[in-house]
């Protein structure tokens, strides 16, 4: 029954007037942010030639989102989220246009950073707004079309990003994101969203005082609910699991696998075509997203798919692990975001989002270090053997923590 329906669901959301301008900007930009991904990557290699510099482009991405999390979770609850939302992607847009235009490392540096500041506004944002434009029980639907066509996106871009950057440089790669931000600002400047939804008080926005006061009412948020509490430490966990595991994905394929460079696409491409139909298998079994299991057993799967991987050789048996990894990867991603979005209020929603983006990425760090000093110490499965462990643990605890947890909404329609 639920397979019959999946399709239906699915173009009746992409098709909602509410909807639809959101999920074709954002379609359009992430086309675009695959194409700057990439050719930042050579423009910094061309640049420098260097490898470590390349490896800092990334430090210089993460540090911005480290130091301006906490202030933008605050500013994503002060202000109108649709006036954020179109002023990030106009600065966006202009910081790209500037990167067409770069002729010194030190400057592809500064601008990703300010770009990766602008998208810490805008990111917590949009999450923060599907509510708003779609049913509460539509959100599953709209969480999975956005993720599904995002991952074709990225597939789709990344194949006509080669063939372009070496054709015609990286400079073009940089306009088309200018624009996809440009054509995003217009489709978000389209929908309705009331002006003051989720608004903090305006009577309590005085001074520096009310500035902590809003930072320390998030906080209190997230330490006294039981759900968003019991989700951070498991996220907090699974992040610290995962961070070295992806990252060195491609000394797995190397020295275990003992691939050529050229194989490491192949891997990518197997978590790929996972993630794009793991929305699309999830919806042909349920509607209901209020289930902690459609959150953690993802956890426990891929866990166990990293322990394997590090056991077995055979590339066709890695290509399946990784297949399971990405369903399970979106599975998990689009059922946190369609429970985010549901159980956290309005009033403390963006703040709320950017703590846990800001975890994520700290534990992310944490990992990253840890993993690249045992690589080369114990070797790369004992790596992956840990964090599938870990991974698994992390599911585990949050099926003993919030199994029997009772979602705001369950015997309810409409919005909370």
């Amino acid at each position: 029954m639920h397979s019959r329906n999946v399709g239906a669901r699915y173009t009746k959301i992409i098709t909602s007037r509410a909807y639809f301008p959101l999920w074709l900007g954002q379609l359009v930009s992430n086309f675009g942010d695959t194409l700057n991904y990439i050719a930042l990557v050579v423009l910094v290699y061309q640049l420098s030639g260097s490898g470590v510099a390349v490896s800092l482009t990334v430090l210089f991405e993460i540090v911005p989102l480290l130091l301006l999390a906490p202030i933008a979770g605050i500013v994503i609850d002060r202000f109108p989220r649709k006036t954020i939302l179109v002023a990030s992607d106009l600065v966006r847009g202009g910081l790209v246009l500037m990167l067409a235009f770069a002729n010194a490392t030190w400057q592809v540096y500064v601008i990703a950073a300010l770009l990766t500041a602008a998208s810490v506004f805008f990111s917590p944002t949009l999450q923060a707004v599907i509510p708003s434009v779609v049913d509460k029980e539509a959100l599953l639907a709209a969480n999975s079309v956005a993720w599904s066509t995002e991952q074709l996106v990225q597939i789709v871009a990344s194949a006509v990003a080669g063939g372009m950057i070496a054709a015609i440089g990286t400079s073009p790669a940089f306009i088309v994101n200018a624009f996809s931000f440009l054509f995003s600002a217009l489709m978000i400047s389209r929908l309705t969203i009331p002006a003051h939804v989720g608004e903090i008080d305006r009577s309590s926005r005085r001074g520096f005082a009310g500035w902590l006061g809003d930072a320390g009412e998030g906080l209190r948020y997230v330490r006294e609910d039981r759900f968003v509490s019991r989700l951070w430490l498991v996220q907090a966990i699974a992040s610290l699991a995962v961070g070295a595991t992806g990252a060195l994905l491609i000394v797995l394929a190397e020295r275990h696998l003992r691939l050529p460079p050229e194989g490491f696409a192949w891997l990518l491409l197997a978590i790929g075509a996972g993630a794009l139909l793991g929305p699309i298998v999830l919806g042909s079994f349920t509607s209901n997203y209020r289930n902690v299991k459609l959150l953690f057993v993802p956890y426990i799967i891929r866990g166990a798919g990293d322990i394997l991987i590090a056991l077995l050789t055979p590339l066709p048996v890695a290509l399946l692990i990784l297949f399971v990894y990405g369903l399970n990867t979106s599975t998990g991603m689009v059922v946190y975001n369609s429970l985010m979005q549901s159980q956290v209020p309005e009033g403390v929603r963006g703040r709320v989002y950017t703590l846990m983006d800001l975890t994520w990425s700290l534990m992310q760090l944490v990992s990253l270090g840890a993993g690249g000093l045992l690589v080369d110490r114990v070797g790369i499965r004992v790596v992956y053997y840990a964090g599938g462990a870990l991974l698994a643990l992390a599911g585990l605890l949050g099926l003993a923590l919030l199994g029997n947890h009772t979602f705001k909404g369950e015997t309810q329609e409409g919005h909370s």
